[in-house]
């Protein structure tokens, strides 16, 4: 359903479990980023009406799950950690050119969304189903579906933006260059890396 073109390996759960305090304060931050990603669209994009209307819902979704990890990461006795950058992001970033039109800005935005969404889906799926303790298991089973509709939900809106024959070969190539830089991860206690 995702379209990802590499799949996460499994054994990355094995390194999750080692330290979960850090996966948790990791997953809190990109909770965080994901709520100004959606208010930079509302700044960047305000002649869009739906697409403001459907960001305002999404700051509140995705600031409210960062509270909710915010709050296993205190119910453990633990304090939110710094923030550190995502790789992951960083090289994901790099794939569209800079320039452009304003359209093209957006729909290449849109698109780098739906794809963090779509791996974060992905690795939530594989937490729910593997980590040893039930509570995170059922905790990232609910956030898997959030994670799914958002990623449906940005690519959608890239649809129907700019041509539609036009976003589905750029997604292509969008997944194929991001399973290259999977390739180089996998290996640490974050939800992207």
């Amino acid at each position: 359903m995702l379209g990802l073109k590499l799949p996460t390996d499994p054994r990355w759960v094995n390194i999750v479990e080692k330290n979960i305090e850090e996966i948790l304060t990791d997953h809190a931050f990109c909770e965080q980023k994901a709520a100004s990603t959606a208010i930079s669209f509302i700044v960047q994009f305000p002649e869009h009406t739906e697409l403001v209307q459907e960001m305002t819902a999404l700051v509140k979704e995705e600031i409210s799950h960062f509270k909710m990890v915010h709050d296993k990461i205190v119910a453990r006795g633990w304090v939110l950690g710094r923030d550190r950058k995502d790789e992951y992001v960083n090289k994901l970033m790099t794939f569209f050119p800079k320039g452009g039109s304003r359209t093209e800005f957006l729909v290449n935005r849109l698109l780098y969304a739906a794809l963090i969404e779509a791996r974060s889906c992905e690795r939530f799926r594989l937490l729910s189903q593997e980590l040893k303790e039930e509570e995170l298991r059922e905790f990232y089973r609910n956030l898997m579906v959030s994670e799914a509709n958002h990623y449906t939900m940005f690519l959608g809106f890239a649809r129907k933006y700019q041509e539609v024959d036009v976003v589905n070969k750029k997604w292509q190539d969008l997944l194929e260059f991001e399973a290259q830089i999977m390739k180089d991860l996998g290996k640490q206690e974050t939800i992207h890396g």
